[in-house]
């Protein structure tokens, strides 16, 4: 029994392995506040509320509450939250970001791999961001060595960083769910990747326990025989904020009571003579569920005078104030725009009089916002270059260690077209044409303006630009 207690005891104060520090962190994860969140947030981004599941209730025998189900329940979401999520995603990254570098043939490389399909991403990342607090990207070389991206759900990685400040990756742990086939018969299966510097390692999930499965492990990249690996993790991480937080953490409540409001006023006005209050008098007949069973089928119920008492139906009626649910309904859209830090289209800010200024002023929230996110986001993008040059390195493009990379994201506001050209124009003296023409509203692309402009002068013989 001695020895029993004290070979349990060594054990229990043994240090873990890797291993087992894994098990623990992604049984702490997936019972953490932090990925609760992240799963409301999905929910409500797709329209799955607290609302539909509500039920109508009462006060029934002994003081518990009963369900009610021949009352109107509605269950209507205004999905204000989605409204706001998007609005706040395209508004910072629905324009293809811009980037400068001194090096041409620098900028040649990252012009190629910064294409229609990576802006796409970056986007579907950016609404990962703001919706879950972080959003994720992964490098790899697919079967053909190309160098390819793509997203992982927020949900789905377990970070564990080197720093206090969460900005350097230790080790990332991606927990993900497949359907299998064991014989005829459908299985869910949750799949555990691991990456380190060394590679990935592949386990599969069962009872909190990992289980090695092939290939076990493997390097990030393969060349015939030879194994190669990156100097650090290969996932980047797109921060909303430093805090990491669900934009839903914000506003859920309002969402809530938004969808609640509605549902609500709904189920006052489906409330007729057949299913609201009713006052009987005299009633000719056995029980009150023979009562609405008459009245539901045929309309009408048989009432009797007795001793000189005529009998009758008649009914309490409440009234519903549409006035009242109109202005809730506004106060809460309005408050779930404001703690979103969105903006509202129809704003009275612009009082009729859409010039320059009542139009910041309008995005003035949603623009302070996304300036703490473009910031974490132009520091992961200058972490995606960081690979990008080790890759050019790699496969004989040019050794461009040390090049600077600047980054703006085009925010995606409305205009006031005329009153803008008519500043640019008047800024031409003091300004080069360059900057000028970058500043337009109507240029796209800077230098393939300056390219038809130049053309354009060359067939005029005028001087270049």
């Amino acid at each position: 029994m001695t020895e029993n207690y004290i070979n349990e005891s060594i054990r229990l104060n043994a240090p873990m392995n890797e291993v087992e520090i894994w098990e623990n962190e992604i049984r702490g994860f997936l019972l953490s506040p932090e990925f609760r969140a992240m799963k409301t947030a999905d929910d409500y981004f797709d329209g799955r509320h607290d609302i539909l599941n509500r039920r109508r209730t009462a006060i029934g025998d002994l003081g518990r509450k009963m369900e009610i189900e021949n009352l109107p329940n509605n269950r209507i979401v205004d999905n204000q939250y989605r409204k706001a999520v998007t609005q706040k995603c395209n508004y910072l990254a629905g324009k293809p970001f811009v980037f400068e570098t001194e090096n041409l043939e620098f900028s040649s490389l990252l012009k190629e791999t910064f294409d229609r399909a990576f802006y796409r991403l970056v986007k579907n990342i950016a609404l990962d961001s703001i919706n879950c607090g972080i959003g994720w990207l992964h490098l790899y070389y697919d079967e053909f060595g190309k160098l390819r991206f793509r997203r992982f759900p927020s949900s789905e990685i377990i970070p564990l960083w080197k720093d206090a400040e969460h900005t350097e990756l230790d080790v990332a742990i991606r927990v993900f769910d497949i359907t299998t086939y064991e014989a005829r018969q459908r299985k869910i299966v949750t799949k555990v990747h691991v990456y380190t510097r060394t590679g990935i390692e592949y386990f599969e999930y069962r009872d909190g326990k990992l289980i090695a499965e092939f290939p076990f492990r493997q390097a990030y990249i393969s060349r015939g025989s030879d194994e190669y690996n990156w100097q650090k993790v290969p996932i980047i991480a797109f921060k909303r904020n430093s805090d990491l937080s669900p934009l839903i953490n914000n506003v859920k409540s309002l969402q809530d009571a938004l969808n609640a409001v509605i549902s609500d006023f709904m189920n006052n006005m489906q409330e007729d003579a057949r299913n609201t209050i009713l006052v009987i008098k005299n009633y000719d007949g056995e029980n009150l569920a023979e009562f609405r069973r008459n009245l539901a089928l045929f309309g009408a119920v048989k009432v009797r005078t007795v001793e000189g008492s005529e009998g009758g139906v008649g009914t309490l009626n409440v009234e519903v104030n549409a006035d009242n649910y109109k202005q809730l309904i506004e106060i809460l859209r309005r408050s779930i725009i404001e703690n979103c830090m969105a903006f509202d289209a129809k704003s009275e800010r612009l009082g009729g009089n859409p010039n320059q200024i009542n139009i910041r002023s309008m995005y003035s929230d949603i623009d302070l916002d996304a300036n703490e996110t473009e910031t974490e986001f132009c520091a992961s993008m200058e972490r995606v270059v960081q690979f990008l040059i080790w890759h050019f390195n790699n496969v004989g493009n040019g050794n461009f260690e040390g090049e600077e990379v600047s980054f703006c994201f085009d925010r995606d506001m409305i205009m006031n077209e005329t009153e803008i050209i008519d500043g640019v124009l008047k800024s031409t003296p003091l300004l080069s044409q360059r900057t000028a023409i970058a500043n337009h509203p109507y240029v796209k692309d800077v230098e393939r303006e300056l390219r038809w402009i130049n053309l354009e002068k060359d067939l005029k013989g005028e001087k270049y630009v």
